[in-house]
């Protein structure tokens, strides 16, 4: 008989949630939807720092050149056109690298954080040099935060890291995109330090919602609770069945005989 040959199997692309981050990212997400809320009830409404603002301000507030000028790069990669360079940028790095998810998910990622940012500063109504100057939470911090994670997440994926180096990673990464920013926007006096708080947990908050429904959309019949960077096993020879005593030719020695012998 022709040998039969493996059936090839086909490369499954690396999701936007690794799976062994999925329960622990939900946990972040639970715990800094309720830090944003605990904020804005705590300044609804209002229009000056609090206690930790003031501490906080005191320090970082109106520093000089050159560090000025590193916040206002910063500042400017948070504004309509260098936002929409900077994700331009990380979504043709995405392309090349082949990360079509990754890519997609940074769009929707950064859209859905400054999205749920302007939406909460008007729910929340804090103000900043004048009633005209929503504040909480800083859309600057969640939209960096936002794209830090939004390329982090896959890339922990990618690298096939386990749970305790993945969440190093993309929390390291989003801390320092967070704190970066955050620093950049009150240093220059556009935001109090707890907005900052705020924006990054916004970020922490709806970015592994966004990764899900991405990855869904894109797989919606897949198996949520399978690992998708494993691809199904070939089947083996020895995997399969052995023929049937019927389906097995007959010896040639017996061949013709009615009685077998």
């Amino acid at each position: 008989m022709p040998r039969v040959t493996d059936r090839p199997t086909r490369p499954v692309p690396p999701r936007v949630l690794p799976p062994a981050l999925r329960g622990w990212l939900a946990l972040v997400a639970a715990l800094a939807a309720s830090v944003v809320a605990v904020l804005g009830i705590r300044y609804a409404g209002g229009g000056g720092p609090g206690a930790v603002d003031e501490r906080i301000a005191a320090a970082v507030d109106g520093v000089g050149p050159p560090w000025r000028s590193v916040a206002r790069v910063l500042d400017f990669l948070g504004e309509p056109v260098g936002a929409t360079a900077l994700v331009g940028a990380l979504v043709a790095g995405c392309l090349l690298l082949r990360w079509a998810r990754a890519a997609v998910s940074v769009v929707v990622a950064a859209g859905a954080a400054v999205g749920a940012a302007t939406l909460l500063k008007h729910v929340v109504g804090r103000t900043i040099h004048g009633v005209e100057n929503l504040s909480y939470p800083s859309g600057h911090t969640a939209f960096a935060t936002a794209l830090a994670l939004a390329v982090a997440l896959p890339a922990a994926g990618r690298l096939g890291l386990d749970r305790a180096a993945g969440a190093v990673v993309v929390l390291g990464a989003a801390l320092a995109a967070g704190a970066a920013m955050g620093w950049a926007q009150v240093a220059l006096g556009a935001h109090y330090p707890t907005d900052a708080l705020g924006g990054w947990c916004t970020a922490l908050a709806v970015v592994p919602a966004t990764g899900w429904l991405v990855d869904r959309t894109a797989s919606p019949t897949a198996d949520p609770t399978a690992d998708p960077t494993t691809e199904p096993k070939a089947e083996s020879k020895a995997d399969r069945p052995a023929d049937r005593p019927a389906d097995r030719p007959a010896d040639r020695h017996t061949a013709g005989r009615p009685d077998g012998n």
